[in-house]
């Protein structure tokens, strides 16, 4: 017998193993087992749809092992639950999904997941078979995405002032809008210095977010260069150079050890001074071998003990120790030099080229950190978040993560929807009146239903403002039809207009037909399981 399980035979003999707590589960098949993905899937959605919009509330997760996050990000507030049931754990990868390929719009997929799931449940009361349902949804969606193509206005990328727009709305609901213009010109300007115009593709790769406690949000900066959280390794070398040649290397300013598995005994003063003067040769050999390329710094991903640090300073060259690996990739491509991991192999030509190298310094706490800039290929940059605790700069960073990747999203698409909720009303009438043109058949009913599935979007972002959410989107639905305006979005702000162009609240194309498509996509999976071996708690969401 063991914790999990006992051992037990049959009539004939044959063994079996009787799993624990089998009899806390249950087999679900058919509607029974639907309905049950369907109650997981809405609890999900419920706890991130109030943190939806501008006024939107944020979680605050605490992990096993006591450490605090406070965040509105739909993709983190998943990532960090505790959450059981198989269903329920497939919003927590659509919210993965939005996030990994647009970056924006975590919370609103999984809410109109939820949305269409509970309308879903509905048609399943009314007799309605599930892959009619997810049929019908699926029709519905090519609908909303081609009114999407028809109400989506075309942006000039080449204009920075219509970037930051963007990126405005992005950042709107985020921590960071106290520093919103300032936050959305570093996301710009960070993915212009990077982005290739002609492929229409922006290298991730080369936009460093760092982290610093300490100071305040509005210190925040964009380098263009990079920033290592290293600092010279002797206090006495010094703290800038211009016209820098850097070596970088992997190989650590050491003495060649015995490759073999005898011991080297030492057993009188001659052979230890003869040890000594071997080593004391081998680091002077090494610091040669690097002063004759031309460097003038030496960038190191191993550490070296006091001897070699000691005699680095004598003979001028400065060094950093401990670089981490994607720290020393990121400082090749942007010097243009080479890694090199044995000192005989180094060249002049393999020499990064940077016009300054200095130390930065942070006020009381004298924390350092070393700054690359001016370097041969520019199109790297660093942004440095400063932050009074480790939970601001780490939102931080995910606010910035969101608004990098909606201004790449419009490098590769300049194409744009007004938000506020605009385009899913927008798109909620386009459906409807689908609906009401196959009177005939039975794909209406999910066709409506996907329309006021659409609609949840504005009733949350009004329900968070603090305004009648029914009254408020019935009120924007009536003038969008009577208008023909697709723009009329939630006035969440107060601001006194319901036109989203007016108040600059816009967001990406392919961000909002990726949330469509994606919830679309989850709610057929889900319609189509109709066998599973549940957990005691249906629910499953802790």
């Amino acid at each position: 017998m063991s914790a999990m399980g006992m051992l037990a035979c049959d009539e004939f003999g044959r063994r079996f193993i009787i799993i624990k707590d089998q009899d806390k589960k249950r087999r679900l098949q058919g509607i029974d087992a639907i309905k049950s993905h369907i109650l997981a899937a809405k609890a999900v959605s419920d706890i991130v749809r109030t943190s939806l919009g501008p006024k939107g509330l944020d979680k605050m997760m605490v992990s096993a092992d006591g450490d605090v996050c406070i965040t509105n990000d739909g993709a983190t507030i998943l990532q960090k639950m505790d959450v059981d049931h198989q269903v329920a754990r497939l919003l927590v990868q659509l919210s993965q999904s939005q996030d990994d390929e647009i970056g924006d719009g975590t919370t609103g997929v999984v809410v109109l997941a939820g949305a269409l799931l509970e309308q879903a449940e509905q048609l399943l009361d009314k007799g309605i078979h599930p892959i009619r349902i997810a049929d019908g949804f699926d029709m519905a969606a090519k609908c909303a995405i081609e009114n999407l193509d028809r109400i989506a206005d075309s942006f000039p990328v080449s204009d920075r002032e219509n970037l930051i727009r963007v990126a405005m709305t992005t950042l709107g609901s985020k921590i960071v809008n106290k520093c919103h213009r300032q936050f959305a010109e570093i996301a710009v300007d960070a993915v212009m210095a990077v982005a290739d115009p002609e492929r229409k593709d922006v290298n991730f790769e080369l936009i460093k977010v760092e982290g610093k406690q300490g100071g305040k949000l509005e210190d925040t900066v964009l380098v263009k260069g990079v920033i290592v959280d290293k600092d010279m390794s002797h206090p006495q070398m010094p703290k800038t150079l211009k016209d820098v040649k850097l070596a970088i290397l992997t190989c650590p300013f050491e003495p060649p050890k015995p490759k073999t598995k005898h011991k080297l005994d030492v057993t009188s003063v001659e052979e230890y001074e003869t040890l000594r003067k071997y080593e004391a040769e081998k680091f002077e050999e090494m610091v040669d071998q690097v002063k004759a390329t031309g460097a003038n710094l030496v960038i190191c991903q191993w550490g070296f003990d006091d001897e070699a640090n000691h005699l680095l300073l004598q003979k001028e060259l400065p060094a950093v120790r401990w670089v981490g690996g994607p720290e020393i990739e990121l400082i090749a491509i942007a010097t243009g030099g080479r890694i090199v991991p044995r000192f005989s192999e180094l060249t002049t030509d393999k020499l990064g080229a940077a016009g300054l190298v200095r130390e930065l310094n942070f006020g009381t706490t004298k924390d350092r950190m070393l700054v690359i800039e001016e370097c041969k290929n520019s199109k790297a940059v660093t942004i440095f978040i400063r932050g009074g605790n480790k939970m601001i700069v780490d939102e931080a960073k995910r606010s910035l993560h969101d608004a990098l990747c909606v201004i790449r999203n419009l490098v590769r698409d300049s194409r744009v929807v007004y938000g506020g909720g605009a385009s899913e009303i927008s798109c909620a009438l386009a459906v409807a009146e689908e609906a009401d043109r196959c009177l005939g058949s039975l794909e209406q009913y999910p066709f409506r239903a996907f329309s006021d599935a659409l609609e949840t979007i504005p009733l949350a972002l009004a329900e968070n403002s603090g305004l009648a959410p029914i009254e408020t989107v019935t009120a924007v639905k009536s003038r969008q039809a009577k208008e023909k305006n697709p723009h009329l979005g939630i006035d969440c702000n107060f601001t006194g207009t319901f036109d989203m162009k007016k108040q600059n609240v816009i967001e990406t194309l392919a961000g909002k037909k990726q949330q469509i498509m994606l919830a679309t996509q989850l709610v057929r999976m889900i319609l189509k399981i109709d066998d599973i071996h549940s957990p005691a708690n249906p629910m499953g969401v802790e």
